[in-house]
């Protein structure tokens, strides 16, 4: 990302998040009448923020360099971003303060072995490794059969060339609707992960071109990437149609490594003694009749 896409990407942030906040919102007093902007105006951010107005327009129009912490945190405070949206916000200060010259490692393309029989040995849970752009690059037996459907996709699916990508099967394969039972709101929160890791990578080459892809093949993807939203991936819960076994809800939990910060281990698990840990040992049943597609063990890597 350039001098001129960074900026872009500060104003579309910034801009976005003022108009979605209305006076009442912002504990502003307000008498009606009409407004020419949706949401807060600048001069009312910066108020809020403790900053002039001149200072503040400078920030939205893309220039965050020279920001200090205490400023870009009553800015976040102004703008009532959450948790997610306040750490976007420094990470972008951060590349405007590097002047985009400080370029962060790419994500990583592969596991060292170790991490591959940590997840062999979780037998009961689908459990996989990823990196920031959705790359699923190690899995265990439970995950590739619960998402066989990712990884023999034709578009998502993984090739010499590139492993499987979660983000590519939801917004350019079709069966990804049938696939997720919460299919918008999955559409929503692949875009918004992906938002905030190009917020912390934005040099990252295999990103840029996977938004690139996304954005020039899918019209959906296009409208969820121009909200600007950003979103963690923690906790929560997935709803899936499966081919085999048929409908699951499971709880996740998605963790860094601590040995390789730049991946996410991510474990689904049921609630024993209900219907879903019944279709979790079906689908260990399925799986152990089936040849199921893996990650391509050239994006395994030795240290």
């Amino acid at each position: 990302m350039g001098i001129d896409g960074h900026r872009t990407e500060v104003r579309d942030f910034l801009s976005s998040r003022r108009a979605r906040l209305t006076p009442e919102q912002a504990g502003l007093a307000y008498y009606g009448g009409s407004r020419r902007v949706a949401g807060l105006r600048r001069e009312e951010v910066a108020m809020l923020a403790g900053v002039s107005v001149d200072y503040y327009i400078r920030m939205e129009r893309g220039n965050l360099s020279g920001a200090s912490d205490g400023v870009l945190d009553a800015l976040a405070t102004a703008l009532q971003l959450d948790e997610a949206e306040r750490e976007h916000l420094f990470a972008l200060a951060r590349a405007a303060g590097s002047r985009l010259g400080r370029v962060r490692r790419a994500a990583s393309t592969g596991v060292r072995p170790v991490i591959q029989y940590m997840l062999d040995a979780m037998v009961e849970a689908p459990a996989w490794v990823r990196n920031g752009r959705h790359d699923l690059l190690a899995m265990n037996a439970l995950s590739r059969a619960l998402y066989s459907p990712v990884l023999s996709s034709p578009v998502a699916g993984a090739t010499v060339k590139r492993p499987a990508n979660v983000a590519r099967f939801i917004y350019l394969d079709p069966a990804a609707g049938d696939f997720f039972v919460d299919y918008d709101v999955v559409l929503s929160d692949s875009a918004a992960m992906l938002r905030l890791e190009a917020g912390r990578n934005p040099h990252d080459r295999a990103l840029i071109e996977l938004v690139g892809e996304l954005s020039t093949c899918s019209e959906v993807f296009r409208q969820r990437w121009g909200s600007h939203d950003v979103k963690f991936h923690r906790s929560g819960s997935k709803r899936i149609r499966h081919p085999a076994i048929g409908r699951i809800d499971l709880s996740y939990e998605s963790m860094a490594l601590q040995s390789e910060p730049d991946l996410q281990l991510n474990v689904y698990t049921a609630t024993p003694g209900t219907r879903d840990a019944d279709a979790l040992k079906l689908l260990a049943s399925w799986a152990a009749t089936q040849d199921l597609p893996v990650p391509d063990p050239a994006y395994q890597r030795r240290r």
